[in-house]
């Protein structure tokens, strides 16, 4: 990922947790029980950050998941309540398709990835997870798509245009 340039801290960011995991590890006097939490954090104004936290007791692992979330946050580029572009981000065998869709028509996503579209302040979206349905590939596939968002301003001033040449 990407060094984090966004300060967490004075932000109001919102906290959901999409999936709580008990891990056991084998060890010589038998088996250690710890919770693995995955936890995604945003303003519900463009700003969204995933993280995980496992620790024995789960309010543990849940605060730590929120920590390791402030410190990898992304700027979403929103054009509305929408996204700019249709996208698909790719984490390990996950695969999520993200497009815009028209005012109104709400979040049409699954629970993990509808998670980081709220949060985010995405209101009108539609999307497919293709592949697997590992909540925490499926997240981070999310997550790494609206970080491959841009927007036409963007690319103009990228190529040294205005955007109206651009769009054509």
């Amino acid at each position: 990922m990407k060094k984090n340039l966004i300060d967490a801290t004075g932000l109001e960011l919102q906290d959901r947790v999409v999936e709580i995991n008990r891990v056991s590890k084998t060890v010589k006097g038998g088996r250690n029980m710890r919770f693995s939490c995955l936890v995604v954090v945003g303003d519900g104004d463009g700003l969204v950050g995933v993280g995980s936290g496992k620790a024995v007791e789960i309010p543990d692992a849940i605060r730590k998941g929120i920590e390791a979330a402030k410190k990898n946050l992304i700027r979403v580029p929103l054009r509305g309540t929408t996204i700019p572009h249709q996208v698909v981000g790719a984490e390990g065998a996950g695969r999520v398709l993200l497009k815009p869709a028209g005012e109104g028509t709400g979040v049409i996503a699954g629970g993990p990835v509808r998670a980081v579209c709220e949060l985010a302040g995405i209101k009108d979206i539609r999307t497919k997870c293709l592949g697997t349905n590992n909540p925490t590939n499926v997240v981070n596939a999310a997550i790494e798509g609206l970080a491959r968002l841009t927007t036409v301003e963007a690319v103009a001033a990228k190529r040294g245009k205005k955007p109206e040449e651009i769009l054509g």
